[in-house]
């Protein structure tokens, strides 16, 4: 976990905003997605996590398993900054998921919205983060494949974009008029 989130700083991608995470501590351990919980693996990745968000400016959202309909963890005041209503439930490790569980319990004032759009994420054993990052992802390459035996994809998010063969898309490259 420690080299996934150097490689992530180093990348220069991650930038503030939310950053979601799916993670199966399954997955992690070499067995199929939720049939092996595991906290201990789940308080190895949030600290590593927590490192990231500490260096990035990130918040994190954590997405719980689909028993709880892939519902985020998030601060409270996080939720209510971005307008995000709080929907009615605990995680806990068989219906929501480890990790979500653990970072519930880690979080100062944590609660449980149905949906986000993070400008990030991270997935760690294919839990299917996508319906939560922002419509343009964009994948970030990065050295580690795995995450004990789970596979490990990262992406940042980036604007549509618009127009055709006269659009213009970085402001060095502005000139003259419409014309």
């Amino acid at each position: 976990m420690k080299n996934v989130v150097t490689q992530l700083i180093a990348s220069e991608s991650v930038k503030p905003g939310l950053f979601v995470i799916g993670c199966s501590t399954s997955e992690i351990a070499g067995e199929r997605i939720g049939t092996s919980g595991n906290v201990a693996i789940a308080e190895a990745v949030y600290t590593g996590l927590r490192d990231l968000a500490e260096q990035t400016g990130v918040h994190l959202a954590f997405q719980c398993c689909e028993h709880l309909n892939r519902a985020l963890v998030i601060e409270r005041a996080v939720a209510e900054a971005k307008g995000y209503t709080e929907v009615s439930a605990i995680p806990v490790p068989k219906a929501g998921g480890s990790m979500a569980s653990f970072a519930y319990k880690q979080m100062d004032d944590p609660v449980l919205v149905e949906m986000i759009q993070a400008e990030g994420g991270m997935d760690i054993g294919d839990t299917l983060i996508g319906m939560h990052l922002k419509r343009v992802a964009v994948p970030l390459r990065i050295q580690q494949k795995t995450i004990g035996e789970a596979h490990v994809t990262a992406a940042k998010t980036r604007p549509p974009l618009i127009g055709g063969a006269r659009a213009v898309y970085e402001v060095d490259q502005v000139e003259g008029s419409c014309d």
